[in-house]
């Protein structure tokens, strides 16, 4: 089984108008190349074929930055809520009509696992849309359970490309983090915000889809301390599969895509591993479909199914079958469990 901790469903298939029910290999061959967000390798049938059984699956709406073009993107909290109740509401009529599972309980989650379909926990990338730090709790009845502060800036916090701490805003949002027990994605948010967020924040802390700065210096990355802190807070941490953050200096314009493999993803989790002396914090934050394509994803990949070849990676590399399991599902499985309600 994989879980894999970040994938931009609603996003791709609401403003992207990409159908998700269909496989990657039919809306490639029926579809022409999307030059800006690259071929898809995302479908529901790609996720059962691959044994995804598990996505943490975003809530994203994309602010107006520079360059922004055709797709709706926000210039208020009221156009960033809107955007998102979208995306929730796409996510209820796949589960209203029965082709995924809302995984808002630790009974949920064990009806997935055990009935053989796919489930999905919802995460809000960029909390914009929350509409005041209050506001976080009708989220949670919604069914959100994970919420990453920082895209780029926010009103709550700096973010990628954009430096700042929390603002006033973002420490109340903490404390309201404290009091539903949501889990904070720290991905995205600056060092400065990041350490103040985990001063301020109580609960479970992961990094839904990030790799190290070690490999790639630039602040979208975890610094070592980073992950140390992590590690000091049992959090999980997602390798992402996107070539760019695997190999520093990789364009998409100039480079191939065999130059990345997943044996930089496997830098990547041994990394990790070096730092907290054991596997037990590292999983899969894929981000498959996340602004690129198959052109941009490792050699191995060329659909979400893939996936699963992280494990022969891993066993080839010493790792034993528990390990792996637990790189593959395990430790995102511990996340939930200790983080989801009964």
């Amino acid at each position: 089984m994989v879980i894999d901790g970040h994938q931009d469903i609603a996003f791709n298939s609401v403003l992207l108008h990409r159908d998700f029910l269909k496989s990657a290999l039919q809306s490639r061959f029926h579809s022409p190349v999307d030059e800006r967000n690259g071929s898809r390798t995302v479908g529901l049938p790609d996720l059962i074929r691959g044994n995804v059984r598990i996505v943490f699956a975003t809530i994203w709406a994309l602010p107006c930055l520079p360059g922004v073009v055709e797709v709706p993107c926000y210039n208020t909290p009221r156009e960033a809520y809107d955007l998102a109740r979208q995306q929730l509401d796409y996510y209820k009529g796949l589960a209203s009509a029965g082709h995924i599972t809302l995984i808002k309980t630790r009974n949920d989650l064990k009806s997935v696992i055990e009935s053989g379909g796919v489930g999905f926990v919802l995460l809000m990338e960029g909390a914009d849309p929350v509409m005041s730090p209050e506001g976080v709790h009708d989220w949670y009845l919604d069914g959100l359970r994970i919420l990453a502060p920082s895209w780029r800036a926010t009103r709550y916090a700096g973010g990628t490309r954009m430096p700042g701490p929390l603002t006033e805003a973002g420490r109340e949002l903490m404390t309201e983090l404290d009091r539903t027990h949501l889990i904070l994605d720290v991905s995205h948010m600056t060092d400065e915000g990041f350490f103040e967020a985990l001063d301020r924040f109580h609960g479970t802390v992961i990094a839904s889809h990030s790799n190290c700065r070690a490999f790639v210096p630039t602040d979208r990355m975890l610094s070592d301390d980073m992950i140390r802190a992590l590690i000091s807070r049992d959090g999980v941490i997602g390798a992402v599969f996107y070539n760019a953050f695997l190999l520093n200096g990789w364009k998409q314009a100039t480079s191939s895509k065999s130059e990345v493999t997943l044996g930089h993803v496997m830098k990547q989790i041994q990394h990790i591993c070096e730092i907290a002396g054991n596997p037990r914090h590292v999983a899969i934050g894929s981000d498959l479909d996340g602004g690129f394509g198959v052109e941009a994803a490792p050699a191995e990949i060329d659909t979400v199914s893939d996936l699963s070849k992280l494990g022969d990676s891993l066993s080839q590399q010493g790792f034993s079958d528990t390990e792996v399991r637990g790189a593959m599902h395990g430790n995102w499985l511990r996340i939930l469990e200790r983080a989801l309600p009964a």
